[in-house]
Formats: C-alpha cells, sequence, structure tokens
C-alpha cells in the first residue's frame, strides 16, 4: 500500500516558485537548464533562493533573477 504524503501550502508554494524562476533565469541568462541549476548551486545562488524564495516571490521576476545572478556573481560565478 502507498502512503500518501501531505504537502502543506507554504512547501507548495516554494516549490512552485523554484520550479518557475530557475528556468527563468536560465532563459534570461542564456543558460540551458541543467547548467543554470548546477551554476546556482555552486555558487550560492541556490541556497539564496531556497533562504528567500519568500521574498523573492513578491517581486517582479526580473528582479528576483536580477537577484539570484547577483548573488551568483558575488560568489564567483563567471558567466
Amino acid at each position: 500500500m502507498e502512503k500518501s504524503i501531505a504537502i502543506n501550502k507554504e512547501t507548495r508554494d516554494k516549490i512552485s516558485f523554484i520550479s518557475y524562476i530557475i528556468p527563468k533565469f536560465a532563459a534570461d541568462y542564456k543558460m540551458e537548464l541543467q547548467q543554470a541549476y548546477q551554476y546556482l548551486k555552486q555558487y550560492g545562488g541556490l541556497s539564496f533562493l531556497m533562504e528567500h524564495w519568500w521574498a523573492l516571490h513578491t517581486d517582479n521576476d526580473i528582479w528576483a533573477v536580477h537577484d539570484i545572478y547577483q548573488v551568483y556573481r558575488n560568489n564567483e560565478g563567471l558567466r
């Protein structure tokens, strides 16, 4: 028997936002999706996203992507 796992609204919202913003970041900076994910993971952008998703999701997606890019650049991510 498969056990059902309930996910609260905040977790669903977080997953939804991150699932939206990483491809947006990839498209805006002309990267493949996997490449963008790896760069964000390597240079702190993913941690920033996980920690600050709530504030980022209330902003315009252009600014959210820009903020993530700034974290990436500040951590020696070169593109």
